[in-house]
């Protein structure tokens, strides 16, 4: 497979604002509020700091989870509210909903009996029901589901969809005929990606798909096309994998294969930051890759569908991150990506619109094409959508 650098390439090395977290705290997960960027932070503060977005000076800091904040969400509506808040899952064993206006927990669900770290959480559409997964203790995982509304303990608890630790879980936030709202992606590993029906109180009923990728999956998100819904998925050893909304294996590559070779540039991807659904675009998601010296790059597939189909490198940002970037967030309203690694620092870059007819174009290009077209070709201006966070804390990296 083969890494085409884009005829509307950007390269940004320029950071609009920085901001270092005390006590060299990775930050693990970046989400966005109405007038705030939040922060969630490793040991040894494990809090969540909040940040004015023009300014990126801190405003507030939330106190966290006692032991290891795990992932951090934005959702809107919980238990009917209409408005914005902060979910975020820990090792304590809780989910707790964020008043950012008094600093103080909302809304706060435990698991019943004995506590689970719990690694990923997320909300329903319509803000009824939470789900969380725990990490395997003895021979047990389990998936949990709260109403918000009575959220002393579990409604649910299924603990047949996984035998390893829960790294992730999406509800479906887009309902279509391929895939209803409101059922949840689930991710473990124990290499299995899961989809289960949340309102089913049968657990031997609620999982509809199951597909099994042999190895540990870290991370994982819905992909919404004009012509469907289909999942992602990323592993431990940063392989990539693309799923029918059944669960049928589609592709499977080592994201740090596509790489760019030529006069003007080299790129060799590391990891996998995390990844951004666009259903405007053809393949339907941008991938966010990082390299081990701190440089970020976006990157995005021909084909999904196929192994062996071509990517595109769509923009680089160099020279702001010394080390492994953890979290990523794209602020399509102030055209803003925002950047979290092991340096302990967030930074503000401004980030170049693509337009998805340049990218389909440059889709339907062989590689010589591709050679000549990239000295000069202007890309329309557009916006992504960030129907779907980018990054979740709650599944873990490989060593760097």
């Amino acid at each position: 497979m083969s890494l085409l650098e884009s005829p509307s390439f950007k390269t940004t090395n320029t950071i609009i604002k920085s901001h270092t977290l005390p006590n060299q705290s990775y930050i693990l997960s970046l989400a966005s509020l109405d007038n705030f960027y939040a922060a969630s932070a490793s040991a040894p503060s494990n809090a969540i700091f909040l940040f004015d977005k023009p300014s990126l000076q801190c405003v507030q800091t939330l106190q966290g989870h006692e032991t290891a904040n795990t992932s951090l969400r934005t959702i809107t509506n919980l238990a009917g509210s209409n408005r914005q808040m902060l979910l975020s899952s820990g090792k304590d064993g809780c989910v707790k909903a964020w008043d950012e206006r008094s600093g103080a927990v909302s809304v706060k669900m435990t698991s019943s009996g004995r506590s689970q770290a719990l690694l990923s959480c997320d909300a329903s559409n319509d803000g009824l029901t939470i789900a969380a997964g725990t990490d395997l203790q003895k021979e047990d995982a389990f998936v949990l589901y709260w109403d918000p509304r009575n959220p002393v303990a579990p409604l649910r608890t299924h603990g047949s969809t996984h035998s390893d630790d829960i790294t992730a879980v999406h509800f479906c936030k887009r309902a279509s005929s391929s895939a209803p709202s409101d059922v949840l992606l689930s991710v473990s590993s124990d290499g299995l990606v899961s989809i289960s029906d949340a309102h089913e109180p049968d657990e031997d009923e609620a999982v509809l798909h199951v597909g099994n990728w042999g190895c540990s999956v870290s991370q994982a998100g819905w992909v919404h096309t004009q012509s469907g819904t289909r999942v992602w998925a990323a592993s431990d050893m940063e392989t990539f994998s693309c799923w029918s909304n059944e669960l049928d294996p589609l592709s499977d590559l080592d994201i740090r294969s596509p790489s760019v070779h030529n006069q003007q540039r080299t790129w060799v991807t590391d990891y996998l930051i995390g990844c951004h659904n666009d259903g405007r675009l053809d393949s339907g998601l941008g991938v966010f890759v990082g390299s081990n010296e701190g440089d970020v790059a976006l990157i995005s597939s021909s084909n999904l569908s196929n192994s062996a189909a071509s990517w595109s490198l769509h923009s680089t940002w160099t020279s702001g991150h010394a080390g492994v970037v953890r979290s990523l967030h794209w602020d399509q309203d102030n055209e803003i990506l925002v950047t979290g690694g092991e340096d302990s620092k967030i930074n503000l870059w401004r980030c170049p619109s693509l337009d998805s007819t340049s990218l389909s174009d440059e889709r339907n290009l062989d590689d010589d094409d591709m050679d000549t077209d990239s000295r000069g070709n202007q890309s329309l201006k557009r916006d992504w959508d960030d129907g779907m966070d980018i990054e979740e804390a709650g599944g873990k990296r490989a060593k760097r």
